[in-house]
């Protein structure tokens, strides 16, 4: 298990080295994105001014405090609480994501399914879990907003953030077919079949 720190955009490569179980810590440039922000992309055929290529996205609805204008708050938005959301609502955007737009890193919490995991494998990316209840830590990794776009969605936009050690986060899901969740819905069906046979019940 190795630890990697990227200031994206990372390439394919950079995103095909990951393995489960290691872990990342990003710098820089990190987008926010959830539910109604993609649909607005992909079922709405809304366009991002962002270039996201390389980049890492986070499923995320921040909570956010409209402030004057300033060098700390370019947008005349700064960070309140910066959480993570369940990301299995997403699922059927991140072939979307990576392919028409180039996203490599999605980060979120409690996995993505089959689908992601084959897009990772075609097109070299990876998800990054983080864990949940853990939105007070996460803010504070996050050093301003610097933009914000399809901005009447808020709090849904797709935001820009900079940010600055954020991480450790786990490889979940990696390009060469690892998943942690895999592992752990196979634990625990054996150890479900094995309570069922100590009771004599039939799985």
């Amino acid at each position: 298990m190795a630890h990697h720190r990227f200031e994206p955009p990372i390439d394919k490569a950079a995103a095909r080295s990951l393995r489960v179980g290691d872990t990342v810590t990003l710098e820089g440039t990190l987008y926010g994105i959830r539910d109604a922000t993609q649909i607005a992309m992909f079922d709405r055929g809304r366009p991002t001014r962002f270039d996201l290529r390389g980049h890492a996205v986070i499923h995320t609805a921040p909570n956010v405090r409209k402030v004057p204008v300033s060098p700390a708050a370019p947008v005349g938005y700064e960070p309140v609480c910066v959480g993570t959301t369940t990301s299995a609502r997403m699922e059927r955007f991140t072939l979307p994501l990576m392919r028409d737009h180039g996203v490599r890193l999605i980060i979120g919490k409690g996995g993505l399914g089959a689908d992601s995991q084959r897009a990772f494998a075609e097109l070299g990316g990876a998800y990054l879990a983080i864990i949940g209840g853990a939105a007070a830590l996460e803010t504070t990794w996050i050093e301003a907003i610097e933009d914000v776009d399809l901005d009447e969605l808020n709090p849904e936009s797709l935001w820009r953030f900079r940010v600055k050690g954020f991480g450790p986060l786990l490889v979940a899901m990696d390009a060469v077919g690892g998943s942690l969740y895999d592992g752990v819905r196979r634990t625990a069906a054996s150890r479900r079949a094995a309570a069922l046979a100590a009771l004599g019940v039939r799985g």
